[in-house]
């Protein structure tokens, strides 16, 4: 990558003039650049480490995300979320190691980092003296972008502000003023969006609009990296997931790998007549809970033991049958990313 003569060299010999990438004409190019096979990562954090006097909030943190993909990153509180973000966003100037935006420099290179990355900060904010639609019309002058009054009235039907439009945003609802503000950073069309807490306080038909923006996002190939208390969230929208605690990054995995590797099976059986747990010991299961006399729930890791028969619930069902048990109901399941979140910080240490 070279900077010259306000050309910017990005990816196999792609060049892109420096102010239109700026003033929003074509930051496709840089995209393009990312997506392409063997190309620079859309974030990337090496060595990365912040202090705020004898706190630790991040800690040599290495971390890459790949174009295109939605990244969650999980933690508990203090866990050093923000701070990445911040770091990553331009916010946190003063911090160790290095970070880039698309090959980019987020120091050096800031001017173009910034005009790549659209944020959704965790805390609220909205500007008091207008109404939605003139918020965002100032909000794409100031990447430089020409207002779009046709994008304006869709981004506010698409996340049901319309209604609202000119009303003063003091007096939208919690709810509307985060889904203003998630308007604010799609207005110059980032490359990379960092979401932290995106739906806090948006009720359950809201969120789930607001995912399938998020996954149309990714299609449109966005990068996105979400941070979220909803796990749920994180569960139904990433494609790989970070898991961060202390300011360290404990893994990074595919949603469905970290959850087949961590995760448990469960079935759930209800019985005809009181049963005994001992009766299921020789199976080996992981767990076996007496939810009460007539109901059992057996816990099993999908690579332990007792998956070495060719189907573990029908081994289950095989026992019960052997000990003479009537079986009148079954549920089975497999751990949510909630339960396998907790025990990982558990047995790391954490507090959940």
């Amino acid at each position: 990558m070279s900077i010259c003569l306000g050309q910017i060299e990005i990816g196999r010999g792609v060049k892109s003039d420096l102010a239109s990438i700026l003033h929003g004409e074509r930051w496709e190019a840089l995209v393009w650049s990312m997506t392409e096979k063997g190309g620079c990562s859309a974030l990337s954090l090496r060595g990365v480490s912040k202090r705020y006097g004898k706190l630790t909030a991040l800690d040599t943190v290495d971390l890459q995300v790949k174009p295109g993909e939605i990244f969650a990153l999980l933690g508990p509180n203090g866990a050093g979320k923000t701070t990445a973000i911040g770091c990553a966003s331009g916010l946190i100037q003063d911090f160790e190691g290095q970070i880039e935006i698309g090959g980019y420099d987020v120091r050096k290179d800031y001017r173009v980092t910034r005009r790549l990355v659209g944020l959704v900060p965790q805390e609220l904010n909205f500007d008091g003296f207008f109404g939605a639609r003139e918020a965002l019309f100032f909000q794409s002058g100031y990447y430089g972008v020409k207002p779009d009054r046709a994008k304006i009235e869709g981004m506010l039907r698409k996340f049901s502000l319309y209604d609202k439009a000119d009303t003063n945003t003091r007096r939208l609802s919690g709810g509307m003023k985060r889904r203003l503000m998630v308007c604010k950073a799609l207005m110059h069309d980032p490359a990379v969006l960092f979401l932290d807490e995106p739906t806090a306080g948006v009720d359950v038909e809201l969120r789930e609009d607001l995912w399938k923006v998020v996954r149309g996002l990714r299609d449109e190939g966005v990068t996105i990296v979400l941070t979220t208390h909803y796990l749920e969230e994180a569960e139904q929208l990433a494609d790989r997931i970070g898991i961060i605690n202390g300011g360290k990054i404990l893994r990074v995995q595919p949603r469905e790998e970290l959850m087949l590797e961590l995760g448990k099976r469960w079935v759930e059986l209800s019985f005809a007549s009181d049963v005994d747990r001992s009766v299921f010991a020789e199976l080996r299961a992981d767990r076996i809970e007496q939810l009460n006399g007539r109901v059992l729930r057996i816990e099993y890791d999908p690579g332990g033991a007792i998956s070495q028969e060719e189907h573990a619930v029908g081994a289950i069902l095989d026992r019960a049958r052997a000990c003479g048990l009537v079986v009148v109901d079954i549920r089975a399941g497999r751990s949510s990313l909630e339960d396998i979140f907790k025990d990982l910080l558990r047995d790391k240490g954490g507090v959940v």
